[in-house]
């Protein structure tokens, strides 16, 4: 992470905090380009160890260093994507002699490529991720709103040990803990980067159930939280009512053909713009180009990078210039909206080796009844 010239990174998002510390805690991770990290650590107050220093505010980072025997940086990377002005001119402010770079690119450069033990994390949370879902369909009841589904599949989530957060870098999306998109409300142009997002239950959040009957007829799209153990996976199933028209069961079909073909591709050394070109190539060819990632409003990608967060690196859109490396987790979404029906297609979450794409979310891919 310092091979961009850099003599240092201080680190404080909550998530970075998690990826180098391997715990939250509201301060700041020091990374020097020659030395062990050091934790500067504001709360809670009985953190310790040999290189934790507890401070009150970061003016006093400099001196803790100097204190520690460490020279101050002449380069210094802050998270300049994350962090509001105010808090990069205080930090400019507390190293009056270094240049401040943004490290922001790096940190996640850097994410994107994970461990052992973290993919160790990402495959127990997706094989929780797919019990919950193999017990969606026994929690509906008839007449059952779309709202009501929701809260039935959190709760079992919750109770199989999902932590709810859903971490998400930026502040383009908002989210609870999933989307559970019932028929017309898939064709809802949304304010957030999801590939699929719902009317919501309120203009303060319009995103996910809106509180209609499930139908039949119509689908029912499920996109939940899949964060079980810090690094959570991404996944989604279609369940139904009754009988759906030919085009839904076709373009549900031309999702799981783009995911075939998709584990063909996706190795270390792919391009995650060709990738998109695939999927987007296989919808047009198919006639459903303009029900992909959605119909009034279209997203502009079709795969993102997953770990801590939900929107990580790498990104497979059009003029993404990400290559695949060993390591990436990738979930990857052909997502289709039919009007009058709703939305179609399956998301998976995939571990990027350098002969396959391993499938963390193994589940049934078909659209599942739920009577």
């Amino acid at each position: 992470m310092t091979d961009a010239g850099l003599d240092a990174i201080l680190a404080c998002d909550f998530a970075t905090v998690y990826y180098l510390a391997g715990r939250v805690f509201d301060g700041f991770v020091y990374i020097p380009a020659d030395a062990d990290p050091v934790w500067f650590v504001k709360r809670p107050v009985h953190l310790a160890g040999d290189r934790v220093c507890h401070i009150r505010k970061p003016e006093d980072i400099p001196s803790a260093l100097e204190e520690l025997g460490a020279g101050l940086p002449a380069r210094l990377g802050l998270e300049m994507d994350l962090c509001s002005y105010s808090l990069v001119e205080r930090l400019k402010g507390a190293f009056p002699g270094a240049e401040a770079l943004n490290a922001s690119p790096a940190l996640r450069a850097a994410r994107s490529v994970k461990t052992e033990e973290e993919l160790a994390q990402v495959r127990l949370s997706g094989a929780k991720h797919v019990g919950v879902y193999s017990r969606i369909p026994s929690l509906y009841t008839t007449g059952m709103t779309d709202y009501e589904l929701q809260i039935a599949i959190e709760y079992l989530s919750r109770k199989e040990g999902c932590l709810g957060q859903f971490r998400i870098s930026g502040s383009s999306m908002e989210l609870f803990m999933g989307n559970v998109i019932c028929g017309e409300s898939a064709d809802a142009p949304s304010p957030y980067d999801f590939a699929m997002g719902g009317k919501g239950m309120d203009p303060s959040l319009p995103v996910g159930a809106s509180g209609e009957e499930i139908r039949p007829g119509c689908t029912v799209m499920v996109d939940v939280n899949g964060n079980f153990t810090g690094y959570m996976t991404d996944m989604t199933r279609v369940y139904s009512l009754g009988t759906l028209p030919k085009i839904a069961l076709d373009a549900h079909q031309c999702s799981v053909d783009i995911h075939v073909e998709f584990r063909r591709l996706a190795v270390a050394g792919a391009s995650a713009k060709a990738l998109y070109e695939m999927a987007r190539g296989m919808a047009a060819e198919r006639g459903f180009e303009k029900y992909f990632m959605g119909h009034r409003q279209q997203a502009g990608f079709v795969g993102h990078g997953v770990g801590i967060e939900i929107n990580e690196s790498p990104v497979l859109a059009p003029r993404s210039r990400d290559i695949l490396e060993e390591g990436n987790v990738v979930a990857l979404e052909p997502k289709f909206v039919i009007p009058g029906v709703g939305a179609v297609g399956i998301e998976n979450t995939y571990i990027i080796h350098s002969d396959r794409a391993e499938c963390v979310t193994d589940a049934p891919e078909d659209i599942i009844p739920l009577d």
